[in-house]
């Protein structure tokens, strides 16, 4: 008993160790392949994911167990540690219509014992065309049947799942039919056939239909039916005789049964509804006692005595009916004979008269009210073809721009109009990100604030739905245009910011009363009156010597400098926008009175603040060479001008010229209307605001060029070079300059 005792709780101690290590050591491992794979594919590698090298699988014995039920379509290289694809795997084979398909392993190591369950997604690709249960489809529909008549058709099935499933169908171009596609509560497609046009058997008797259905795989698949509609004729021809009136010449003493004449009418329609048959209408006894008709054939025949001196003529009134006759006797059909339009007469009171055929004819009437029930036939129409909507910049997120507004004439859900915005981009972003829609209103909010400068305007389509079945849609453009606002300062293009290296203008002492000394140069992002800039000196270190153009920003003399001015002139710019509320920049002009560059204290002192050397010599022998032959030139000019006693137009007249990066990309030149203008052209500059600044002088003589000269520039081997510039009044001016760019290191 104590040794049986032993025993079971030794078995139980091993049987817990071993489920022990197997719950501790087992682990998943996933891996995804597309089903169709080749034989031989590597799924993955098992030992590098479980962490060994391919040696210890084949030490510990590892093996791939599967179900009894299961085909072993994968299996596993003991060399390489590899897990392959040994047979082909088909998902629809294995799988199904399940959407999720999985192959489970178990894979099992000894010394020591590990449990590792491996799980292999099988992934579906578009190896399976849509395919119709029957490859004809045969309708048949009454001619009688309504605008708007739905018609069920059979629905295609795809072995694939997902997108690789039937997607979409499509119908071929046709006049009476076009098609619905809904959607099952499993997510499956079907279509309906919806008449769009009522048809007439009396014109086309079949109608042949190409219905194709279509998966979302890439590549594409898709197959097709043959829809074939029978029409059933409906009774909606009268019958109609060949000759309005017969005239028969008779003779007298006819022989009785003599057919006097036959009378026929045709009917359209078919079947019952196209048997034609005769009787007498409203005739006389005298002539029902000497006549007969024939009800199937139409042949009247003598059936009486014909008496010339007692009757010469016989009138009698021949009436044709086809088949509309009752089901039921004394109950009747009313039928349409045009299509109803609710929009247009929703009720109709129609009274019924019978009568008899008695002397007098005695009648009785009833009036029957029809209303006529709505179909989803009218799409929604908006008030206006196009809608525009302004929107200041800096708007607050969230604020409404417009409304549209759409209306259909269908009844309840029919009618009822819901408004969204179709999907489109604004310089590849998303317009759901500037703009939303309520949907029951139409009203359009902005989600976010606009920027003017970032850009001016953008459209945006927004689309009109009714809730009928299927719903009908029209879509309309909405153009949102955004107004600027005065929210950009003046941006001073030169002189340099603050911060740059200091640009010095350079004036002649002689220089006389209205001469053009230097030029603020300033531009504004905004536009329209918010970029019109005006000019004003704030503050200068000898007021009344300069003034500057209120809108032109050209600083000229306002009197002849004499000797006694200050050499160093500063002055402070301030550069303002028309906007409300104004915003300004501003700026200083440093300016130096001096003929002769070496007045100027900055650039003595820089010359000699370190060793001087033989090219530095050199230089400085050159500069006092250049300056000499400047200052004679100059008064060599003025000589020749006054001689020829005109007001000596100085070369100082000109401006400083800009270099090209110190204009922003976004700033453009309209005349009139922008805020830089080019007419200006400069011809010298000097800067002294660095130990490493470029100082040049020019010289000039005046020549006459065509007025038609472009701009010309060369260099020569000495440096110089040749310039023509255009001024703005018209003239032309060659200057020939001469360059000497001294930089001290």
């Amino acid at each position: 008993m104590g040794q049986n005792g032993f025993m079971v709780t030794t078995s139980f101690s091993i049987c817990f160790f071993i489920l022990l290590t197997l719950h501790t050591s087992r682990g998943d491992m996933s891996y995804s392949i597309e089903e169709e794979m080749r034989r031989g594919s590597v799924i993955g590698n098992i030992a590098k994911d479980l962490g060994l090298d391919a040696k210890s699988l084949s030490d510990r014995k590892a093996r791939l167990d599967t179900d009894k039920t299961s085909r072993r379509l994968c299996d596993m290289n003991l060399s390489t540690g590899d897990l392959i694809v040994a047979e082909r795997i088909d998902r629809e084979e294995i799988c199904g219509p399940r959407v999720s398909c999985a192959l489970i392993y178990e894979l099992i190591l000894e010394n020591p014992l590990e449990m590792h369950r491996i799980v292999i997604q099988i992934q579906d690709i578009n190896d399976n065309s849509p395919r119709f249960s029957n490859d004809r489809i045969k309708l048949e529909i009454r001619e009688s049947a309504s605008k708007g008549a739905r018609f069920p058709l059979d629905e295609a099935h795809d072995l694939d799942t997902g997108v690789n499933a039937v997607q979409r169908y499509f119908l071929d171009k046709n006049d009476h039919f076009k098609l619905a596609v809904n959607t099952n509560t499993d997510g499956g497609k079907y279509a309906e056939l919806i008449l769009d046009k009522e048809l007439d058997r009396e014109i086309q008797q079949e109608v042949s239909l190409l219905l194709t259905a279509s998966d979302g795989g890439s590549p594409q698949r898709s197959g097709t039916a043959v829809i074939h509609v029978t029409v059933l004729d409906a009774n909606d021809n009268i019958p109609v005789f060949s000759q309005a009136v017969y005239k028969v010449s008779l003779p007298e003493n006819s022989p009785l049964d003599f057919v006097v004449v036959t009378v026929s009418a045709t009917d359209a329609d078919e079947g019952p509804n196209g048997e034609v048959t005769y009787d007498f209408g409203r005739v006389s006894d005298k002539v029902k006692n000497v006549f007969s008709l024939e009800q199937k054939t139409g042949e009247i025949r003598v059936k009486g005595q014909i008496d010339f001196e007692e009757e010469s003529v016989y009138e009698m009134r021949i009436q044709s009916k086809d088949g509309l006759v009752p089901s039921i006797k004394n109950y009747y059909s009313l039928v349409t004979t045009s299509d109803l339009d609710r929009e247009v007469v929703t009720d109709y009171n129609i009274t019924i008269t019978a009568t008899d055929e008695g002397s007098p004819p005695l009648s009785s009437s009833k009036t029957i009210q029809l209303s006529v029930s709505d179909v989803n036939d009218n799409s929604p129409v908006f008030d206006k073809q196009s809608y525009g909507a302004q929107v200041t910049e800096n708007n607050k997120p969230g604020s409404s721009i417009c409304s549209v507004t759409a209306r259909d004439p269908d009844w309840r859900q029919n009618g009822t109009v819901f408004y969204s915005l179709l999907p489109s981009e604004v310089n590849g972003v998303p317009v759901s990100s500037f703009l939303s829609i309520n949907g029951d209103t139409g009203v359009i909010h902005a989600v976010r604030s606009f920027d003017y400068e970032q850009f001016r305007s953008f459209k945006a389509h927004v689309v009109a739905r009714d809730n009928g079945s299927p719903p009908l849609s029209s879509n309309v453009t909405v153009s949102v245009h955004i107004t600027d606002q005065n929210d950009n300062s003046p941006l001073i293009l030169y002189p340099a910011p603050a911060g740059s290296s200091i640009m010095t203008e350079m004036v002649p002492r002689a220089a006389p009363a209205g001469s053009l000394v230097s030029k603020v140069i300033a531009v504004d992002a905004d536009s329209g009156q918010n970029a019109w800039l005006s000019y004003q000196i704030v503050k200068s270190t000898d007021p009344g010597l300069f003034s500057i153009g209120q809108y032109s920003g050209e600083i000229r003399a306002q009197r002849d400098i004499v000797g006694t001015d200050s050499m160093k002139q500063n002055l402070v710019i301030l550069v303002k926008d028309n906007g409300l509320p104004s915003l300004s920049a501003t700026c200083t002009v440093y300016l130096v009175i001096s003929d002769n560059l070496s007045d100027l204290p900055e650039v003595k002192n820089a010359s000699y603040e370190e060793p001087s050397s033989k090219f530095t010599t050199y230089l400085i022998i050159a500069l006092v060479s250049v300056s000499t032959f400047f200052l004679t030139f100059i008064i060599l000019v003025v000589a020749v001008r006054l001689c020829h006693r005109r007001k000596p137009r100085l070369l100082f007249d000109g401006a400083v010229a800009i270099p090209s990066a110190y204009l922003p990309p976004n700033y453009a030149d309209m005349e009139g209307a922008g805020t830089l203008r080019s007419s200006y052209n400069y011809d010298t500059y000097l800067t002294t605001g660095s130990r490493t600044s470029d100082f040049k002088f020019v010289t000039s003589y005046n020549d006459t060029l065509p007025p038609d000269q472009i701009v010309r520039n060369g260099t020569s081997d000495t440096g110089a070079e040749d310039v023509a510039v255009r001024t703005d009044v018209g003239q032309s001016l060659q200057v020939k300059v001469l360059f000497l760019c001294i930089k001290f290191k």
